[in-house]
């Protein structure tokens, strides 16, 4: 099973409509959204995705009376989960949060195959004990080449990609 892995999105709707594009044609069954998607007129963006969407808030909150409202009712795809997400998929425990810190905390504990985090805008992936934490990086594009991962639950295996490869 693959799963997108996204964060710091930052009201950038283009490429996250790229990356969903991306994630719906190369199969991706469940999307995890680790924060930062900040405004309302993201949704409609994000429910494009064609499997189960999972997101957290991140520090940069946008409205979230209008965004938690929509999740479930307008968008019955996504799932929105406050500031800490769980879930089940594949076979594995995903944990996802915007703070890599409490991320990290969270992947010491061993509960979950992977915990997936953003906030720093880093793509970093690494093993602690038999959890693997994931950064994805951002699809906010200021400073460094946006992009995601894509997580096979079969291997944990990740794949980054970078918003430019797509339209190479």
């Amino acid at each position: 099973m693959r799963i997108a892995i996204l964060s710091d999105t930052h009201d950038q709707v283009l490429n996250l409509r790229a990356a969903v594009t991306y994630c719906n044609a190369y199969g991706a069954h469940m999307l995890i959204h680790c924060g930062d998607l900040i405004s309302p007129f993201m949704l409609p963006e994000l429910a494009k995705f064609s499997g189960a969407i999972h997101f957290v808030y991140g520090n940069n909150v946008g409205d979230q009376h209008l965004i938690s409202q929509q999740c479930g009712t307008k968008y019955p795809t996504i799932t929105h989960h406050g500031t800490l997400g769980a879930v089940e998929a594949g076979g594995k425990k995903f944990a996802f949060t915007h703070y890599p810190e409490m991320a990290r905390g969270i992947a010491s504990q061993g509960f979950f195959d992977a915990v997936c985090c953003g906030h720093n805008h880093k793509y970093k992936v690494e093993k602690i004990g038999n959890t693997v934490l994931i950064n994805p990086g951002h699809l906010l594009g200021k400073d460094s080449q946006p992009g995601f991962c894509i997580l096979e639950t079969s291997t944990m295996d990740v794949e980054r990609v970078e918003v430019g490869e797509m339209f190479e």
